[in-house]
């Protein structure tokens, strides 16, 4: 994972992906989690999203990682709220109520750090990755979240129109990687209405993983 790759992009502004009055798939499908009252709901690599306002509006307590400690900044700005602000080693914990996000690299972040969560969004996490590191992150966000059920929203385009991130994840690949530990099911399979900018079709794709039962 290129660090200073998405430093830059937070520096010099340039949030394509950024959706700041949120994803209108997650409040279509959130309840097919299926969470109690003021479930926490853990989010990786969650920059500024506004799907956390959504969250929070919902009464969901949210825990979440991100690389940029420009973006965990900017959100608790926009969210008028005053974090406290601990250090953690390599992490930095920005802390308020119902609302803990975590500063660094999500490969350092343990269990013991984030606590028991009740289940995963993934709207912008797997998407970002390379190829070579999405079964590593895979298995690290099943090992953090105790194989919690997961919400996870990914792209389905034709990768040589462009590069990425964020990366095409077809469904053989989301298979592969979690298969082992949930039951996937896909919810929704719908094209963004102007693709990326518009250049070409870009399918939009809801996966429910729920886990498998021993």
């Amino acid at each position: 994972m290129d660090k200073a790759f998405w430093h830059k992009k937070w520096e010099l502004g340039e949030l394509g992906f950024h959706q700041a009055k949120g994803n209108p798939l997650l409040k279509q499908t959130f309840d097919q989690l299926q969470l109690p009252s003021g479930a926490r709901v853990f989010l990786p690599l969650c920059g500024k999203t506004g799907d956390i306002h959504w969250l929070l509006a919902c009464g969901c307590q949210v825990v979440g990682c991100e690389l940029s400690e420009q973006a965990v900044q900017a959100l608790f700005q926009e969210l008028g709220m005053t974090a406290a602000v601990t250090e953690h080693g390599r992490l930095k914990r920005y802390r308020a109520p119902m609302i803990e996000l975590w500063v660094g690299d999500i490969f350092d972040l343990t269990r013991e750090h984030i606590g028991v969560v009740d289940a995963t969004y993934d709207r912008a996490a797997l998407v970002a990755l390379p190829d070579s590191v999405r079964p590593d992150y895979a298995r690290q966000l099943t090992q953090l979240t105790k194989g919690s059920p997961q919400l996870l929203i990914c792209f389905e385009y034709d990768q040589a129109e462009m590069k990425g991130p964020p990366f095409s994840v077809i469904e053989p690949e989301i298979r592969q990687l979690y298969e082992s530990s949930y039951q996937v099911g896909m919810i929704i399979r719908e094209p963004m209405p102007d693709g990326f900018n518009g250049r070409f079709t870009v399918n939009e794709v809801v996966w429910l993983l729920s886990p498998v039962e021993s």
